[in-house]
Parts: C-alpha cells; sequence; structure tokens
C-alpha cells in the first residue's frame, strides 16, 4: 500500500470517529504517518474534493486546522451536485472516480455503473475529433446519470 493511500486510510477513520467531520492537524499527522505534510495536502486536495462528497476548510496560522466535513446527500441531490460540478469536459478517469463514488456510496446499482464506465472509456470516442472528446463524455455522462436515478 502506497504512502498517499495510509494517509486516506487515516482521514477516513477520523472522519468515521467523528461522524463524518474532522479537524486536522496537518502536521500532527504528517508525524504520526512519517510523511513530510505536503503529503496530507496532496491526499486531501485529490481525494477529499466536492465532486467525491467533501467540503474542505483550512484556517491558518499557530492553531490552523484542516475541517473535513462528509457532506450526505440523497441520491438525486448527489447526482445534480455531480453534474454541475462536471461543466463543459469530463476525462476517463474522473468519469471512473465519480462513477466510483455514485456505486460505493448506494446512488446507483454497481452494474449500472459498469454500462456508464463503458460508455466513457476512451474507446467509445477514438471517432470524434480529440479536441471533442471529452466535451462529448460529459454530455453522455451526465444524461446516463440523470437517468439513472
Amino acid at each position: 500500500m502506497n504512502l498517499s493511500e495510509l494517509v486516506a486510510q487515516a482521514i477516513m477513520r477520523m472522519l468515521d470517529e467523528s461522524g463524518g467531520a474532522a479537524d486536522i492537524q496537518r502536521n500532527e499527522l504528517a508525524a504520526t504517518l512519517g510523511c513530510v505534510p505536503s503529503q496530507i495536502n496532496y491526499v486531501i486536495t485529490s481525494r477529499f474534493t466536492p465532486e467525491r462528497g467533501y467540503t474542505v476548510e483550512s484556517r491558518r496560522g499557530g492553531g490552523g486546522y484542516i475541517r473535513i466535513t462528509r457532506v450526505s446527500m440523497g441520491g438525486a441531490a448527489a447526482v445534480m451536485h455531480i453534474v454541475n460540478s462536471i461543466g463543459s469536459e469530463l476525462d476517463q478517469n474522473t468519469a471512473r472516480a465519480l462513477v466510483n463514488d455514485l456505486a460505493s456510496g448506494g446512488v446507483i446499482p454497481v452494474p449500472t455503473a459498469r454500462v456508464i464506465m463503458a460508455a466513457c472509456t476512451d474507446g467509445c470516442y477514438r471517432d470524434c475529433a480529440p479536441e471533442q472528446r471529452d466535451r462529448v463524455r460529459a454530455a453522455i455522462f451526465k444524461q446516463m446519470i440523470m437517468n439513472a436515478v
């Protein structure tokens, strides 16, 4: 298991133990896990995003902290949140992460997630002009998840 995964698991444990919101002292967590504080920042900015259902606030200074809150939304609200956060373009990796989050959160069934992912793979868009692929994928993805709930 790589270091980013260990950091993410530690933060998830903190969120689970606190009921969905955790105040993290970046330096303390880094010392506990034996990594540099920038590794904590990387994991937070890449894995605890609004698209994945989290809000992140930071407070600077001597008593500073990073507060991560798990946002719980019902199926339709989660889908609309994702649709609004996508914008006009969507790459394959982001689509995969969003579909995995929807399926793991129980918003869409796993078989539906597989169909959506099949429609979002790069191979489906090889006949599209390269500069249009992510735009077409975004439009198809949005329609599929809005109709899956």
